[in-house]
């Protein structure tokens, strides 16, 4: 996944710095403002897998006790929701859920420079999660019935995945930024 990732983001900053440097017209700015929200969506999706994944990880060596199956268990009973379907299931239903998260993000955020930005949106993101999934998914368990392991845990998955969204999105913005202002200075 990592590797398709690359490849997509490679070739969506080579086509966007190719379009920019080559002084096009307006609508080739609208172009690049699409593949910059293609590469938050590619992010978000990204960013979903990857810690959906280490979530089950984290669930799997007991550092937490809820896995991101929960999605799936509130709601069918079926046998094969615990097996690594539900597994590979929920983790791409989280990607879905991790790509709107990527967009707020953009929307609200992308101007932050430091690290800060993602720290503070993976805490907004966990204390939501939090608060308002437990009564909307029967299987996942309130924030007073979780021990501390597995509470540590979830807050530093959720402000490492927050630093992956944030960093990865404001980092591209300033590029693309830096871009242009040497394009209005030459």
């Amino acid at each position: 996944m990592l590797i398709i990732y690359s490849i997509l983001y490679s070739d969506i900053l080579e086509t966007e710095v190719m379009t920019v440097s080559q002084h096009q017209n307006e609508n080739n700015n609208e172009i690049v403002i699409g593949s910059f929200l293609m590469m938050v969506v590619i992010t978000g999706f990204a960013g979903g897998i990857i810690w959906g994944f280490i979530a089950q990880a984290a669930y799997f060596f007991n550092f937490m006790d809820i896995s991101p199956k929960f999605i799936l268990t509130s709601w069918n009973g079926a046998k094969w929701v615990y097996g690594w379907l539900g597994v590979v299931i929920s983790v791409l239903l989280l990607s879905l859920f991790s790509i709107v998260a990527a967009l707020i993000y953009y929307a609200l955020m992308k101007r932050i420079k430091s690290v800060i930005g993602g720290v503070i949106y993976g805490l907004i993101i966990w204390a939501i999660t939090v608060i308002v999934f437990p009564p909307v998914f029967p299987d996942m368990p309130a924030l007073t019935k979780m021990n501390s392991i597995s509470i540590i845990t979830s807050i530093c998955i959720y402000i490492i995945y927050g630093v992956f969204i944030g960093y990865s999105i404001s980092f591209e913005y300033f590029e693309r930024e830096r871009i242009k202002g040497l394009e209005v200075t030459e």
